[in-house]
């Protein structure tokens, strides 16, 4: 048996040595990808800043959303809360995250309500257009499938992206938000969040027209979630964000689909051609925030927390396959 276990050591040192250097030597694996800034994006007029998150190994001709946080709120805490990142991981799509400075705004709001930082070529709108041709040019993503979104200010600003902008944008997600103008339209920003504007659907379509003079479309689809129970943003405001879009779109405002998503009512509105150009999820009971849905399901995204309302519904999936993302 001596000679048996002598004979035998070296085959299995042998054996571990190998197995140890193949630890050694092989390839690490990849990091996760992660959030970045981006800077020197353009002459940023409206002096945000730029973060992205790109999956790693992403291939070129990729979808790109822009996504706008609240306020009080910031890029990385919004990139996570929403559920945007999972999403981008899955479904293989980058994600642009503006930012919001103290000193533009001291609770961190995007600007929807400054005429200065609403019109083409000006401010925060400008800068958030720049962030977009910086991250086509930088991932070669698909300009015919770039995206935007936002909560509250956020939302508002989102509205203003689609309106200054909207032959970027394929479509934007407006989550407890405010249509085009509506500060101007109502005399103040806290008459419009609070109360409304009283404008006439073709009103309100013009406030957008009248942002890109000489646009004639496409122009970008919408999709409005908005709580019930929000007593910072009524939903009088997503009323008006129906009215002002179908108006821009061409369509009634006779919702072509009346159903419920998770227990929520849903309406689709369609425009001449018979695609959907206005979506809207009324979450019944909900309040001022982003719904998302915590856990692993398919239609799961996003993790709870301040104004990220567990409502079992996540409006990033949504939106994502609306937008056929994935």
């Amino acid at each position: 048996m001596t000679q048996t276990r002598a004979a035998l050591r070296p085959t299995v040192l042998t054996a571990l040595l190998a197995a140890l250097l193949s630890v050694l030597l092989a390839p690490a694996p990849a990091s996760a990808a992660s959030l970045q800034e981006v800077t020197g994006f353009g002459s940023n007029p409206g002096a945000l800043k730029m973060y992205r998150y790109v999956p790693d190994g992403l291939p070129a001709g990729r979808p790109v959303v822009v996504a706008l946080h609240g306020c009080t709120q910031n890029a990385a805490g919004y990139a996570s809360g929403t559920g945007w990142t999972t999403l981008a991981d899955r479904w293989g799509f980058s994600v642009v995250l503006p930012q919001q400075q103290s000193g533009n705004n001291l609770t961190q709001c995007f600007n929807w309500f400054q005429t200065s930082d609403i019109a083409r070529g000006q401010g925060e709108a400008a800068s958030v257009a720049q962030m977009v041709d910086r991250q086509l040019a930088d991932v070669s993503g698909d300009p015919s499938r770039v995206y935007v979104t936002g909560l509250s200010a956020g939302g508002g600003m989102t509205a203003v992206m689609m309106a200054a902008y909207p032959e970027k944008f394929a479509a934007g997600g407006i989550v407890a938000g405010l249509p085009y103008g509506c500060a101007q339209a109502a005399g103040s920003p806290y008459v419009c969040m609070y109360v409304g504007a009283t404008q006439t659907p073709a009103q309100w379509g013009d406030r957008v027209r009248a942002a890109r003079p000489g646009y004639t479309g496409p122009w970008p689809a919408l999709t409005v979630f908005q709580g019930t129970a929000d007593y910072t943003v009524k939903p009088a405001n997503m009323t008006a964000l129906v009215d002002q879009w179908t108006d821009v779109h061409g369509a009634d405002r006779t919702a072509d689909v009346s159903d419920t998503v998770a227990g929520y009512p849903h309406r689709v509105y369609r425009g001449p051609g018979g695609n959907a150009v206005v979506e809207t999820y009324s979450l019944t009971g909900m309040g001022h925030g982003q719904p998302v849905d915590p856990g692993t399901g398919d239609a799961q995204c996003g993790a709870a927390g301040a104004y990220f309302l567990d409502v079992n519904l996540c409006a990033a999936y949504r939106l994502g396959k609306a937008w056929q993302l994935g």
